[in-house]
């Protein structure tokens, strides 16, 4: 078994392991199919709730953390008695409260619309952490926020969340550099409570990132529900270059136009993966090393670091988003670790 397999298998066997009993305590917010609540588990935290909207989302996490309650609806229907009752902590008394609001607004990936409502979905999260007072806050979001006009934005929140009666600190970090063969920023935020008198911290790189063939070196052969390419990318993979993304110019000539040429990736063996987005849609997708198909969901699995034994329900679109939409769990890890050694061990 190669260094990135040890471990993620050796954070497999720490998800499993029976949680101390002093074990930090987590909530979690928009917590999608558990990629932040995996990593927040190989770290020895217990989790007490989690909520989540999407059905799919909920299912899925469900099936694969049977032990952790979950409120499926609206975060804004959500109330701090609910949580306090549910969950039996007094104000206070949660060591970890999570979330990574929906980030489609602030996207560059996306039109960055400002007055886009899901750029306002921070507010309910940061309704909960008033009520709840946990000793730590760690939200996540994307670069995104911290660039042009969304600036303004990010400053917003930053001050709202100071005046929850934290010290906050944001930082951009990426996943490559914590144990996760994916290329991908993200802006973490974290907090400390203000009568803790402990500086809010983030966890130094770990890692060197690790390529594609690290990740899935094992994985080959085409299986029936491998997603093919089709006519036009066998012809564009012919004379594709070698990187990451799409040779306008060659896709061009054989296309006659760059229609979803953005979004159709290249993988090569020993590179590593740029971000992998949640939808693929038209030809647009991660293509294998190989060149006759995309990524399959093991390798995608990999990629994002959730373990093999890892379940998704439902189809390849339905997994895709799933994985898309999560926080990677040995990034998560990373970064309870730290708060874990770091921040509540001070």
């Amino acid at each position: 078994m190669n260094k990135y397999l040890t471990i993620l298998e050796s954070a497999w066997q720490e998800h499993l392991a029976p949680r101390e009993p002093n074990a930090p305590t987590v909530i979690s917010t928009f917590a999608g199919c558990g990629g932040s609540s995996l990593g927040y588990s190989m770290a020895g935290f217990r989790e007490l709730l989690a909520n989540e909207w999407d059905d799919n989302a909920v299912q899925t996490f469900k099936l694969n953390f049977p032990d952790v309650p979950v409120i499926q609806g609206d975060i804004a229907k959500l109330t701090v008695e609910q949580v306090l009752e549910l969950t039996g902590l007094q104000p206070g008394e949660l060591d970890v409260f999570d979330g990574s609001p929906p980030c489609q607004g602030f996207s560059t990936a996306g039109k960055r619309v400002m007055d886009d409502p899901r750029n306002q979905l921070f507010r309910e999260y940061v309704r909960l952490l008033r009520g709840l007072q946990p000793k730590v806050f760690v939200m996540e979001n994307v670069s995104g926020m911290v660039k042009g006009k969304m600036k303004l934005i990010f400053a917003d929140i930053l001050r709202e969340l100071k005046a929850s009666g934290y010290k906050v600190s944001a930082r951009l970090l990426n996943a490559m550099y914590f144990n996760v063969p994916q290329s991908r920023q993200r802006l973490i935020f974290i907090g400390v409570r203000e009568d803790l008198g402990i500086e809010p911290s983030h966890p130094k790189a770990e890692s060197r990132p690790f390529t594609f063939r690290d990740a899935c070196f094992d994985i080959r052969g085409n299986n029936p529900e491998d997603r093919m390419l089709g006519q036009l990318l066998q012809k564009v993979a012919k004379v594709q270059p070698d990187k990451w993304g799409t040779d306008h110019s060659k896709y061009r000539s054989i296309k006659g136009n760059i229609a979803s040429a953005i979004g159709t990736k290249w993988a090569g063996w020993d590179g590593v993966c740029m971000t992998i987005i949640k939808s693929e849609i038209a030809t647009c997708g991660t293509i294998h090393p190989d060149r006759e198909r995309y990524i399959s969901i093991p390798e995608a699995k990999r990629i994002f670091s959730f373990p093999d034994q890892f379940q998704f329900l439902g189809d390849r679109e339905q997994a895709i988003m799933r994985m898309g939409n999560s926080v990677p769990p040995l990034f998560m890890r990373s970064i309870a670790k730290h708060i874990r050694h770091e921040i509540l061990g001070s």
